[in-house]
């Protein structure tokens, strides 16, 4: 998600501007200009691009909240990077470009550019977090960036390989680009399209919508599911999606997918988080294909999308054949190793042989020789073809992106080398040849990035890039070749004219991530005439005013600075409102009626305009104005003036309005007969009068409600009054009652009682104040009720909060709401939730707060009593939030905190089995604690063996507890605990035997034979004089290898990851130091062979990103 750094003297929240998230290319300085030109003055130019690093040493020490790198020039600007190393209000690092010199430039200046921010990994460089952006900077906007970058969590953990000696090394490769006023650039006008705007980070979702918009037979079909005029676009997929298409076809502008997402069932934070494209896809299309049912379209999606394959496996030596057809809507083709699809679709039909140990059990023949393969029945008229980009490595068990170079062609001929792909069933009358139609595109890395497309949309020679909200013309180069990957050749300038400077190479982050081809003999089906007659009446009708709206509002806008709001709030609002929507004060303007008035026209006309809509005659009127006054109160101040109702709207909203916004605010005093509905004549109003507003409380019904107004003289005492306040409240006009003044209520609630012997003066009472009153109560009373004052019901009223409480394992779905205080306590807190629950303990409940920016709990829950009051639990940061989520605990939250939960995996030498176990024991216990309670969970293999408890990380052994160390600070969240029995042989050591690291390795020839580790590691006894064959033979047995697959194996002593290669003859230990085993991971013996244990189903999906969660439609 790209949002924007605040200015430096703003603390405020953040806006979240659109994505522009397009990819770069890192490569060095290529040139620099010599000037800083503005919009108007630049030309397009080809692209200047560097790249900039920043070892920021001793981060952790860093106190700034911002903190600027040194400045670096790249394409004739200056920039630098801007980094919060605590997060800018969330729990992410903060990293943002930012234009160094922005303060000196010229006035409308700006300046265009591709980025990527990057945090190195300095364990692996291929597992650094990289992100990428686009943006037109200026004055206003002068950095852009990503304010979540990273969770601070993994950047502070000194396992990840960020944060080494202190040190975080940040990189910035920035592409600039001059081009001729983005901002100003008509996509409509440019091209006949437009673009979909991005709510934060549905780039994906945006270039998917526009590939299937663009196959007209579909948009079709889309316009022709049965909707009706009833149906809300938010609560309706078919509706928002044909809403959707039509203003895609027929609007001017870019277009919201607002309606659609809410649609989908989605809140704010699904749309700020990125998903997989291709698994959008396949949800979508398969929630239209559910919504087409029993429709004049039913079987849409088949007909389009779905072909089918046979996977079949046939016996060599014996007549068997086994076959099995399925249906598909995509087919999925590797990119690694693979130079173009042709060559993705060869692999795909690939026959794999079952023999040997794999052979195959036919049903009467037994285990037989067999071929497995597929082949394909049929393709459908429209293939969608979704590129294997992103992979799971296991042997870093991360995902990574392949950016690998690779090929795909304009026609696509699936009929090649005499129908190799078809099987014996195909209909071979049928032409498989194919034309590409889009192209969609991934920039960026396997944490983030951005999505595009290229499209034909009429299959011609012009190609159109949909970007998000724009739309260009683009070549074909663009849309093929560019998209390819790989890596690509930059000469550099020349810094020495005697030597000719090698090109330096960069890898393409951007690259064909999904295709879509059109059958040639389908394509006249396919891309079909759509019009206002394929669209349904009512939905023509809705659309069309909701433009006729879109452009009345824009008009109003446009003419806004010719106009003047007039809101006028009546008696009528004020009881509508008080006791219901407020509770303070005497009205919310925004929901009063408002009156659009000329700035030329009179006041005094404006007053035929209300006699006219209210029915109330013009000597009937008195306006008053409102004034904010010191204590943030808002209230009536006083009234026109003759003179200034004979001056314009215009000229009396300048004269009283201070905050110089277009609205203007009156409360209309009106006296009405004693049946309500005839207004009468005004009285003059004399100095000494004070126009007083009552609201009425009644303590049993806790109920506060507007009584009325009247005014009063300033030299006048309330026990002159007390009889009519009682007729207004319908009370004995003998009643008792108790008068209070609502003085004030942020920061907090002032109400004080009113002597009722001194006069209104004394009492500093003015014009616009509110009195409170309610009847005297007994003591007898006062115990009943519980809230017995006006005080104290205003006091519940101000802190009162109605929370939303979830469970911690479904946190999307409310599971109860409680009406609590925002002073209750920790205690009074959980109280009410046990309460809710019917739980007898409350201390059995454990509350996580709620992170208001990704709408998800925060990661650490709150401690025993760790929070003063409601409040506390319930901000974050500038926000306060309406959600807590609860777990209920096995045992008391104070037991529990005194208590640390390890996850140990325990390793069975005889029976080669592991068992996890979670031990929980009190913080100040030891490693000899968790043994003693391990050894009554697992079998041993005799009731005197003993066990040791060791830190693996990345299959190496880092350390062997001692039985006396602590487990508060063990981590078991990244490294694995492993518990194991010690070995005999191990128990007694002689002076010259020598206690090695024993590890599995393999060499990935893709990355330049880097050492990679698997498997289990363990350790292995040596002697002095002993050779390799015999440590050979011992391990071989250790492991239960077989011969034939032991002959294949090497090895070798490894000193920080370089192997040397042993021979049989050599002897093992002099290799080794003769030290303690606890840091020596770094050296040790390794076996090299391949990986031959089954891989574990990694719970992403392999083209997902690390950090996405699976995409959901909920309706």
């Amino acid at each position: 998600m790209t949002m924007m750094a605040p200015p430096l003297d703003e603390d405020d929240d953040m806006l979240a501007p659109p994505d522009y998230n397009d990819g770069i290319d890192a490569m060095e300085v290529v040139g620099q200009g010599e000037s800083v030109p503005t919009v108007e003055n630049q030309t397009v130019d080809d692209p200047q691009s560097g790249k900039f690093t920043w070892p920021i040493e001793n981060f952790s020490k860093v106190n700034l909240r911002k903190y600027y790198s040194e400045t670096f020039v790249v394409g004739g600007y200056s920039w630098r990077i801007l980094v919060f190393p605590k997060g800018n209000n969330v729990d992410s690092l903060s990293l943002y470009l930012d234009v160094a010199d922005s303060a000196s430039l010229p006035y409308g200046w700006s300046r265009y550019a591709h980025f990527n921010l990057a945090v190195i990994n300095q364990f692996d460089t291929k597992l650094s977090i990289r992100k990428d952006t686009q943006h037109q900077f200026n004055a206003r906007e002068s950095d852009w960036g990503f304010t979540s970058f990273m969770p601070l969590q993994d950047l502070y953990d000194p396992s990840r390989g960020y944060l080494v000696n202190d040190t975080l090394v940040v990189e910035a490769s920035v592409n600039v680009r001059k081009v001729v006023d983005y901002w100003a650039y008509d996509s409509k006008k440019e091209t006949g399209f437009v673009g979909l705007k991005n709510q934060g980070a549905t780039c994906y979702m945006n270039s998917l919508l526009q590939t299937l918009y663009h196959l007209p037979y579909f948009r079709k079909a889309v316009y022709h599911m049965p909707t009706t005029e009833n149906d809300v676009p938010s609560n309706s997929i078919p509706l928002a999606l044909q809403s959707l298409f039509y203003k895609l076809q027929y609007s001017d502008t870019s277009v919201a997918t607002k309606d659609l997402t809410k649609s989908f069932g989605w809140d704010t934070y699904d749309s700020f988080m990125q998903h997989d494209v291709q698994e959008l896809n396949r949800v979508l299309s398969e929630k239209l294909e559910d919504k087409m049912k029993a429709t004049a379209v039913e079987g849409t999606i088949q007909q389009l999308f779905e072909g089918h394959h046979m996977n079949y496996i046939e016996c060599i030596n014996v007549d068997y054949k086994s076959t099995r057809k399925e249906s598909f809507y995509d087919l999925q083709l590797d990119v690694k190793g693979c130079k173009d699809v042709y060559a993705s679709f060869d692999k795909y039909v690939e026959v794999e042989k079952l023999e040997g140990d794999n052979k195959y059990h036919a049903e009467q023949y037994g285990l037989q020789d067999a071929r497995k393969g597929v082949l394909f029945i049929d393709f459908p008229p429209v293939l969608q073809l979704q590129l294997k980009r992103f992979e799971y490595d296991f042997t870093r068990d991360t995902m990574v992106k392949i950016n690998d170079r690779y090929e795909f062609p304009l026609q696509l001929d699936l009929d090649r080398e005499d129908g190799k792909y078809l099987s014996p069933d195909a209909d071979r009358s049928v032409r498989n040849l194919y034309t590409l139609h889009s192209v969609l595109v991934h920039s960026g890395g396997v944490h983030g990035g951005h999505y595009y497309a290229f499209i034909r949309p009429t299959l011609s020679d012009q190609w159109y890039k949909f970007d998000d909200e724009r739309v260009t013309k683009e070549e074909t180069k663009r849309a093929l070749e560019e998209q390819y990957g790989g890596e690509e050749e930059v000469q550099l300038p020349q810094t020495n004219p005697g030597f000719n400077n090698p090109p330096f190479k960069f890898t393409k982050y951007s690259n064909a991530y999904m295709l879509v081809y059109i059958r040639e003999s389908d394509k006249d089906k396919i891309i079909c005439n759509v019009d206002e007659k394929d669209i349904a009446e009512h939905l023509q009708v809705r659309l069309k005013k909701e433009q006729e709206e879109k452009e009345r509002k824009r008009k109003e806008k446009a003419e806004a600075h010719l106009y003047t709001i007039i809101k006028v709030a009546r008696d009528k609002d004020l009881a509508t409102q008080i006791g219901k929507d407020i509770f303070f004060d005497l009205v919310d303007h925004d929901k009063v009626q408002s009156f659009r008035i000329q700035k030329q026209t009179l006041f005094s006309v404006f007053k035929e305009e209300v006699a006219k809509e209210w029915g109330i005659p013009v000597h009937c009127q008195r306006f008053w104005l409102w004034a904010k006054r010191q204590n943030h109160t808002y209230r009536p101040n006083r009234p026109l003036t003759e003179q200034e109702e004979l001056q314009t709207v215009g000229h009396l909203k300048e004269a009283s309005n201070k905050a110089h916004n277009a609205e203007l605010k009156l409360f209309l005093e009106v006296n009405l007969a004693q049946d309500q509905r005839l207004a009468l004549r005004l009285t003059e109003r004399n100095k000494d009068d004070i126009l007083l507003f009552f609201k009425l409380y009644n303590p049993e019904k806790e109920e506060l409600r507007y009584i009325g107004r009247t005014f009063v003289k300033a030299g006048g005492r309330p026990v002159d009054i007390l009889e009519k306040l009682n007729e207004m409240a319908d009370f004995e006009l003998s009643e008792e009652i108790l008068l209070f003044e609502e003085i004030k209520f942020e920061p907090n609630v002032m109400c004080e009682p009113i002597d009722r012997k001194a006069t209104f003066r004394a009492s500093q009472l003015e014009d616009g104040d509110i009195v409170c009153y309610q009847k005297a109560l007994t003591k007898e009373d006062e115990d009943k009720y519980r809230y017995p004052d006006v005080p104290s019901f205003l006091e519940y009223v101000r802190g009162r909060q109605v929370v939303h409480f979830r469970r911690l394992d479904k946190p999307k779905e409310d599971e109860f709401c409680l009406e609590l205080s925002k002073q209750h306590t920790y205690d009074d807190v959980v109280e009410k939730v046990a309460l809710q629950l019917g739980l007898g303990d409350p201390s059995k409940i454990r509350l996580t707060p709620h992170n208001c920016y990704s709408q998800q709990p925060k990661p650490q829950p709150i401690k025993y009593r760790g929070v003063e009051r409601l409040s506390d639990m319930l901000v974050h940061y500038n926000q306060m939030s309406d959600i807590l989520y609860f777990e209920t605990l096995d045992l008391p939250l104070p037991e529990l905190q005194g208590l640390k939960t390890l996850k140990v995996a325990f390793h069975n030498a005889r029976t080669e089995e592991v068992s996890v176990h979670n031990i929980r024991l009190p913080k100040q216990s030891t490693v000899g604690d968790v043994i003693n309670e391990l050894k009554g969970k697992v079998e041993l293999s005799s009731p005197k063996a003993e066990l040791r408890i060791l830190e693996v990380f990345y299959h190496k052994i880092y350390k062997i507890f001692p039985l006396s160390e602590k487990i508060e600070n063990i981590n078991d969240q990244y490294w694995t605990l492993r518990a194991e029995e010690i070995p005999e042989e191990e128990k007694n050591l002689g002076p010259q035997d020598r206690l090695i690291h024993v590890y599995h390795f393999n060499r990935d020839a893709s990355q330049t034979n880097m050492v990679q580790n698997f498997g289990e590691p363990f350790f292995l006894l040596v002697s002095e004089d002993e050779t390799l064959a015999k440590v050979k033979l011992r391990i071989q047995k250790k492991l239960q290898v077989p011969d034939e697959e032991f002959i294949k194996w090497k090895f070798a002593f490894l000193s920080l990851g370089r192997p040397e290669y042993l021979q049989d003859t050599d002897l093992v230990a002099i290799r080794f130091q003769k030290r303690d085993t606890y840091g020596a991971w770094e050296h040790y013996l390794g076996l090299e062979h391949a990986d031959t244990a089954p891989k574990r189903v990694h719970q992403l999906s392999q083209n997902r990103h690390t950090f996405e969660k699976p995409v959901k439609i909920y309706n």
